[in-house]
Formats: structure tokens, C-alpha cells, sequence
């Protein structure tokens, strides 16, 4: 499969975290990954904050990721960057620093979808899927079923039609007065909780699509319901809402990714994205791997979250088909390469 020798430096910086990897002959050498806590304060991703931390992070970033992997930048064979879909600021730096070193070491240049490269992360560490196999991507911006044929063929069968599972995470925690980023507080709070304490009213969709507006809605209207009749309700009661909250959301995404098992008979399952950092999600696979009979795929926890290792073995793989970018490449926000 390895074929070409090759080391190759990834760049992430789609969002908020300043990520730097080195992949040498589909091995991972390192994966460091510089987060922004200055969002915290303004309870979301500040676009121009993150460009602007990006640019200081970036060379230190790389610096550190040659380091670990005992690699000099002379070593290096091409040079790979998220070139969406992100915010567009901070798509820039990482382009522009890749684009550059490109250029001053006659290299290579290979740009790389972040959608795809979630799925791609599966390749980085034993065991891996074979094609074809079905992916639920599921972050703060994308929740979708992926049907893998090869690393370059990629069918989106199953997608939300308005809002991500990850924004639903988010939101739920912004109602219930937990500090950003949410998410990970639902899921710690959810292990101590009761998650048949509540059910929540969700939207009904046909085929293998999602939405989640509706069990927001429903949330929102529970809370103030019963915080009208007892002011300290949420505090009282905080670890069973976010389990039932949790429980009602892993449900909605593991009904739909069977349904598509059924339709096409594809029995390896695989998640990818930050959401599948969730203990909850991940305990229900590997549950789905026992009820169903599925063979189920799960990443080490540093490579669900954005990163630049798998940025870099989405890189490896174009590189072994020789599928480069010309200096003129640039970032694309709304990037979908999926076909």
C-alpha cells in the first residue's frame, strides 16, 4: 500500500487549534496540537482572535512537531494544509505558511479536504476498515453518513438539514449555564447522571437524513417550563438533564447510521469528527458491535478532535497517487469534495 517513500508535514487550521504532524511512510511521528483558550471568555470562536493566534502558534507549532519526530525540514518531501472547509482567516495562515515553505524547499505542495481527512484518520493506527465502509462524521458544523468506497470516493448518503449534532451539544449546554465549550461538559455530567430521567420531543425525518432544531426546541421549552415552577430546577437536577439530553442526541445518530447499514448492507461502521470524542457515542458502538454483529471502528481520542495528524495521512494517501496543488491553490470555506 506504502509503495513511495515519503515523510510529509501537515498543517490543520481550519477553526480555533493550531496543529503541526509529521507522517513518514504512513507512520505518524508526531501530532501536536496548540489550543486557543481565549475563546472561552466570549463564550464561542472569535474568527479574528483565531487568525491572529494562529500566526503566532504556527512556527512554534511546526518546530515542535519536527522535533518529536527527529525530522529536519530538509527531510521533509511535501508539505500537506486543510484547505477547507473552516473559517477563512485561519484557513489562510495555514495555507500561506504551507505555500511558503513549499516554495523555499521545492516541495510539493498537497491540499487537503477537512471533512475527508476525519475520515481518513482511520488509517493512521491498527485496526483499520476496510472499503467500503460507512462513517458518521459528526462535529460542531457537520453531522453525516459517509459511504467510504476509497480514499478518494466518498458519498455523503445521510446528512442534517439544518443544524449539527455538535451545535445541539453546544446549545443545550448554553441553556443549561455551562461555560464554552459545552459539549465535553454534557458528556462528563451525563456519566452521573440518570438518562431515562427525561425524553425530549424530536423531529421526524425520512430516509437517512437529520435534524436536530426540533429536540433544541424541545429542550428549551422543558427547561423554562420547569424552571418557571422551580427557579433552581437545572442546578438540582444537572447531571439527569445532560444524560437524557445525551442519551436523546446518541440516539437520533446511531438509528439513522443502522438504518443505512440496512440499506446497503455495509456492516463496518466507523465515527469520526469531534463528537466522536463523546463517551457516550463511543460506549453505543462498541453496544452496536455486540446487538448487531457490526464491525466497528473507533480513533484514539487524539486524532477525533482537529488535527494535523490526520491531515497528514490524508496527505500520505495522495501523495502515493501523485495528486499535488499548483502555488495558485487557496482556501476554500465552504470546501466539499465528497462525490
Amino acid at each position: 500500500m506504502y509503495s513511495i517513500p515519503c515523510t510529509i508535514l501537515a498543517i490543520e487550521s481550519s477553526c480555533d487549534d493550531t496543529s503541526a504532524a509529521i507522517i513518514k511512510d504512513g507512520k505518524m511521528l508526531s501530532n501536536i496540537v496548540a489550543t486557543q483558550e481565549i475563546h472561552r471568555k466570549y463564550g464561542g470562536v472569535v474568527p479574528e482572535l483565531a487568525s491572529r493566534a494562529h500566526q503566532q502558534n504556527i512556527v512554534p507549532v511546526v518546530l515542535a512537531a519536527l522535533e518529536k519526530a527527529n525530522i529536519g525540514k530538509n527531510d521533509l518531501n511535501a508539505v500537506a494544509y486543510t484547505q477547507g472547509p473552516g473559517l477563512l482567516g485561519s484557513l489562510l495562515v495555514g495555507c500561506s505558511f504551507a505555500k511558503s515553505l513549499s516554495l523555499a524547499l521545492s516541495i510539493p505542495l498537497i491540499a487537503i479536504d477537512h471533512m475527508q481527512a476525519h475520515v481518513l484518520a482511520h488509517f493512521i493506527e491498527d485496526p483499520k476498515p476496510e472499503f467500503p465502509f460507512l462513517c458518521l462524521t459528526v462535529s460542531g458544523g457537520h453531522t453525516q453518513i459517509v459511504l467510504v468506497e476509497s480514499a478518494f470516493k466518498m458519498q455523503v448518503i445521510g446528512r442534517t438539514i439544518d443544524d449539527a449534532v455538535g451545535e445541539a451539544f453546544d446549545k443545550s449546554a448554553k441553556m443549561l449555564n455551562l461555560p464554552y465549550p459545552g459539549g465535553p461538559l454534557v458528556d462528563k455530567l451525563a456519566q452521573e447522571g440518570n438518562y431515562k430521567a427525561y425524553k425530549f420531543s424530536k423531529t421526524h425525518m425520512e430516509g437517512l437524513n437529520f435534524s436536530f432544531s426540533g429536540i433544541k426546541t424541545s429542550i428549551l421549552y422543558f427547561l423554562k417550563e420547569k424552571t418557571a415552577i422551580e427557579p433552581n430546577f437545572i442546578e438540582k437536577n444537572l447531571p439527569d438533564i445532560c444524560a437524557s439530553i445525551q442519551y436523546a442526541l446518541i440516539n437520533m445518530l446511531t438509528e439513522k447510521l443502522i438504518k443505512a447499514v440496512e440499506q446497503t448492507g455495509i456492516r463496518q461502521i466507523a465515527i469520526a469528527g469531534g463528537v466522536s470524542a463523546n463517551s457516550g457515542l463511543r460506549a453505543r458502538m462498541k453496544d452496536l458491535s455486540e446487538e448487531k454483529g457490526l464491525e466497528v471502528f473507533i480513533p484514539k481520542l487524539e486524532y477525533c478532535t482537529d488535527n494535523a495528524g490526520m491531515i497528514a495521512m490524508a496527505a500520505h494517501f495522495k501523495f502515493q497517487n501523485g495528486i499535488f496543488e499548483d502555488l495558485n491553490s487557496s482556501p476554500n470555506p465552504r470546501l466539499n469534495t465528497f462525490c
